[in-house]
């Protein structure tokens, strides 16, 4: 079932470069379908995940290895783990988008998706099959 929210994505990663890659790469594929926020850190990221509460993000995007306040977890994990503990959040979709070695166990660890972005810079098309799979409803809309 659609809600206002499910239009609502945030990223977070600590590079500037891959903050606007992902941007752009989500523009290009869905226009301005989706309400993009991004975030610099796990802990900003944190910040605004708790005062959209009211109307959450329906897909979060994070990078695994940001700031190192949270070792031995990577920032991510960290990240994903504070998510997943607010009721707010319950329904929305997660997905790890990291050149760690680890991404999959993290992924499969806390039930998340994820993408490696060496393969995400070499076919822009896994993020649109990504959130389609996490939002059957996106491939019947007319985005453009």
């Amino acid at each position: 079932m659609y809600n206002s929210s499910m239009n609502k994505i945030l990223i977070a990663d600590d590079t500037k470069s891959w903050l606007v890659f992902h941007e752009a790469t989500i523009r290009n594929i869905f226009g301005n379908y989706f309400e993009i926020t991004t975030a610099g850190c796990a802990k900003e990221a944190l910040n605004i995940v708790k005062r959209n509460a009211a109307n959450p993000f329906g897909i979060i995007i994070t990078d695994l290895q940001m700031e190192n306040d949270f070792e031995p977890l990577p920032a991510g994990e960290w990240l994903i783990e504070r998510i997943q503990e607010l009721k707010e959040y319950s329904t929305s979709k997660i997905i790890i988008i990291s050149a760690m070695y680890n991404i999959e166990t993290v992924a499969k660890k806390h039930n998340v998706e994820c993408i490696s972005k060496n393969m995400l810079v070499r076919n822009e098309l896994l993020l649109k099959f990504m959130f389609e799979k996490l939002m059957p409803f996106l491939s019947e809309i007319e985005l453009n």
